[in-house]
């Protein structure tokens, strides 16, 4: 029921064919810098209390691996206790950003093309798999926990927003196209699921601290256009829009990657030996 409940409402995000048929540009961005700046963030700033129970599951020194690495936010600051840390992203451009960050820091590394879990294979056994800000983009959750859990041979740590980081987005939805958007999945639908494939997750609630996404105002604009599969043209009233929402344009967030509450679940897998 929790993972069929967890597929229904992922599902219900599709966009009407009506609107995006109009939109120019795709409205699945990928905004790269917000993850770029994100890690070179991280890697100055306090760990979070994700980074600690990837640390305190490392112990003394470990193997890891990153599902959907990004640029390696969830992974490098963790750098001390990583004796090889493995990065598993779709996105060539991110994972070139990891290879030189993770050579910056003197870390043994391989770095995988794809998508988890079909990359998997590809990927040898770790101490530790971290998987931060992926799971919302996973409907079918047994294959992708599996392989987690297959090649953990501590613990398996899994960052997420505590709701589904688009709803950030459905009231400008409302206000440009009329319509209401989904309000779930939440991280505890995930973890839901979790249990319903045999997990027990320890589930950490934490808040992370508002930080400028973009470097300009205008970026933010651009990306939040585009994701409402607006034209150009309607950029300014975007910017007046999110202005309304009381964004700060001195640190402009980055609407619909990861809200700033926040939720870590972690667990031991049992693995055959």
């Amino acid at each position: 029921m929790a993972l069929r409940e967890w597929r229904e409402l992922l599902a219900a995000w599709t966009i009407p064919e009506d609107i995006l048929a109009k939109a120019p540009d795709s409205p699945w961005v990928l905004p790269r810098e917000v993850f770029v700046r994100r890690v070179d963030r991280q890697l100055r700033a306090p760990l979070t209390p994700t980074h600690e129970l990837v640390l305190d599951a490392l112990g003394d020194g470990g193997t890891l691996i990153d599902v959907g690495s990004g640029a390696g936010a969830a992974s490098l600051p963790c750098a001390k206790a990583i004796t090889h840390v493995t990065a598993v992203d779709s996105d060539t451009g991110l994972l070139a950003k990891f290879v030189s960050r993770a050579i910056g820091l003197g870390l043994p590394y391989a770095a995988v093309r794809g998508s988890w879990p079909a990359a998997a294979g590809d990927v040898e056994v770790a101490d530790v798999v971290v998987c931060g800000h992926v799971l919302y983009n996973v409907p079918d959750l047994a294959p992708f926990v599996a392989a987690l859990n297959e090649h953990a041979r501590r613990r398996v740590v899994v960052e997420l927003a505590e709701v589904h980081p688009l709803t950030e987005l459905n009231d400008l939805w409302r206000r440009f196209h009329g319509i209401e958007r989904p309000s779930g999945p939440t991280a505890d639908d995930a973890a839901a699921a979790l249990r319903e494939l045999g997990v027990e997750p320890e589930i950490l609630r934490w808040q992370k601290q508002p930080a400028p996404e973009y470097e300009r105002f205008d970026e933010l604009v651009e990306v939040t256009r585009r994701r409402l599969c607006l034209p150009d043209d309607r950029a300014d009233e975007v910017a007046d829009a999110l202005r309304e929402t009381g964004i700060d344009e001195t640190t402009p967030p980055d609407l619909g990657s990861s809200g700033r509450a926040v939720a870590t679940l972690s667990w031991s897998p049992e693995r055959s030996q």
